[in-house]
């Protein structure tokens, strides 16, 4: 994404990432039951970007996409990511897929759609990534924002599933207190379509 890193490590392209996901039109509905709550999740989008690591040990940022599919009845809304990144700057095959990046328009956890797609993309790309010396598992990351204030909202929190370790996270905090982390379960997959969350 032009404008975008590169950065050295992807937890300075994660923080990185938040804002500019969730500042984007509609990324945010505020604070689930203040007024007009409703209205905002309506015309809320969820955006969705590949972080992922090059060959010349830098992680980058795909170019941000607005398609998902939604479902009105429970609020949810699944990233519709593509499978792979087309950089013209790098040969075929050469990138490195680490987090699938989107935003929920509120504090959401990840939804079916997320935990299956994610699980489909490690079937495509590998559950964890040699990069740079240190193995990095896939994963799925949701951020969110309890901010009122739609046109600069800030970051607050996002949700993460490791499929390698089926640990459900959620973290909390900001760039500048440091984020706390808490496990909210395990996901056991049963077959290749059924699963099942065992809360903490």
């Amino acid at each position: 994404m032009p404008g975008f890193g590169p950065f050295d490590t992807f937890s300075d392209a994660l923080m990185a990432a938040c804002p500019v996901i969730l500042s984007q039109p509609h990324a945010t509905a505020g604070r689930k039951g203040t007024q007009a709550f409703d209205v905002r999740w309506r015309v809320s989008k969820e955006y969705c970007a590949w972080l992922y690591y090059t060959p010349v040990g830098k992680y980058e940022m795909s170019m941000l996409t607005d398609q998902s599919a939604q479902d009105d009845l429970d609020r949810r809304r699944s990233c519709l990511l593509p499978e792979t990144v087309d950089d013209a700057r790098f040969p075929p095959g050469s990138l490195k897929y680490v987090f699938a990046l989107h935003n929920h328009p509120y504090e959401g956890h990840l939804s079916d759609g997320d935990l299956r797609m994610i699980v489909s993309m490690g079937r495509v790309h590998g559950w964890v990534m040699e990069l740079g010396g240190r193995k990095v598992p896939l994963s799925i990351v949701a951020f969110f924002s309890n901010s009122d204030d739609l046109d600069h909202p800030s970051c607050d929190g996002f949700f993460q599933y490791i499929p390698v370790t089926g640990e459900l996270m959620k973290w909390t905090g900001g760039l500048r207190g440091g984020w706390r982390q808490e496990v909210l379960g395990t996901v056991t997959w049963q077959d290749e379509t059924h699963y099942r969350i065992d809360g903490k």
